[in-house]
């Protein structure tokens, strides 16, 4: 599988900066002594055309993207509407739903390990979405067989403090203006910055995969989706939801973030609220609130000050915004290593 970029002629100078970023970005991650993360794309070697065309081979791990799964899907589905060729048999109708379920999930959760091993290897993707996922199959009967792989690295950025203390580097110009505006001004809080800017992206692939996925063709793309969620809603999930329930086209995308009493829509951007009595809370009851804490947040909330406060206070309707993917507040989005153990993206919900 190959990747070319333009020349200088017609690309400029831009195009082969980008070559090198990607090139350099998979050979650092693959000589990595944890060995080749099964979901990123490997890279097997690059060469320059006479012209100035920079040429990049990549080893053939799928040929379809997650975007083009959706878009496969979704017209499938429409076209089975179009024609009226809805089962008679609910069993199978239930049994097409649930594998879909399953597909989307492990595609997801491949995502989601590709990401965190780049993280935990100081880079960014800075690019994640449906295009940038490759399948080895696009078959729902096989999810079995699924593994899904990162590419187009060209805008990864290196977040080690090293780096990060000596030169950013021209593609990572605007995220660190971004980081700025949000208060992230220490190479540490750059790099948290970075890090939840990409768990961002990966919250926005998992409601594109939602609301295409299992919708009719046309109904959602990814342009409208991100306009619904940032400019009408204001990331205000709770609303959103409400606002597809309304819609009967995309009933089936909310089901699939209500399963386990709303994980989805939990993981995406959901505030739990903790309601308890002063002197009420009994080793069992704490029990369990270690476990949604640990879930969301990847480590043990006794370690949090925030957790401490809760419970000391034992205030009746006392609200803990947990971290989310799409929480405008970078500091309350998780790592992706969270995002991966959480009870959705687990697959404990199916």
């Amino acid at each position: 599988m190959f990747k070319v970029y333009p020349g200088q002629r017609t690309g400029g100078i831009e195009a082969d900066m980008m070559a090198a970023n990607e090139l350099n970005a998979h050979a650092f991650l693959q000589s990595s002594s944890k060995g080749l993360c099964q979901n990123l794309v490997v890279l097997v070697g690059g060469f320059e055309t006479k012209t100035g065309e920079q040429w990049l081979a990549f080893r053939s791990d799928g040929k379809y993207s997650a975007a083009d799964y959706a878009k496969l899907t979704s017209e499938k589905i429409s076209k089975n509407h179009s024609a009226g060729e809805s089962s008679w048999n609910r069993f199978e109708t239930e049994q097409i739903l649930k594998r879909r379920r399953y597909f989307v999930i492990k595609l997801f959760q491949g995502a989601m390990s590709g990401l965190a091993y780049m993280h935990d290897h100081d880079r960014l993707h800075q690019s994640l979405g449906p295009s940038s996922v490759i399948l080895n199959t696009i078959v729902e009967k096989d999810a079995a067989y699924l593994v899904p792989r990162l590419r187009d690295l060209s805008f990864s950025v290196d977040i080690s403090f090293q780096n990060l203390e000596e030169d950013p580097g021209t593609f990572s110009e605007g995220l660190w203006r971004r980081a700025a505006a949000a208060g992230a001004f220490t190479p540490m809080e750059k790099r948290a910055f970075g890090i939840a800017d990409d768990v961002y992206e990966a919250g926005l692939l998992l409601a594109y995969l939602a609301f295409v996925t299992f919708c009719e063709a046309n109904v959602m793309d990814s342009l409208s989706l991100q306009r619904l969620l940032e400019s009408t809603f204001r990331l205000d999930l709770q609303a959103t939801r409400e606002y597809c329930l309304a819609d009967d086209r995309l009933l089936e995308a909310v089901k699939f973030l209500d399963l386990g009493e709303g994980a989805g829509w939990e993981l995406l951007q959901v505030e739990i609220v903790f309601k308890v009595y002063r002197l009420s809370i009994t080793p069992q009851i704490l029990a369990i609130y270690v476990h949604i804490w640990k879930s969301h947040m990847g480590f043990s909330p006794l370690q949090s000050p925030a957790f401490q406060e809760f419970i000391d206070k034992f205030l009746y309707g006392y609200v803990i915004s947990l971290a989310a993917m799409l929480n405008p507040d970078f500091q309350q989005r998780p790592i992706a290593e969270a995002v991966i153990n959480h009870r959705f993206t687990a697959g404990a919900v199916l």
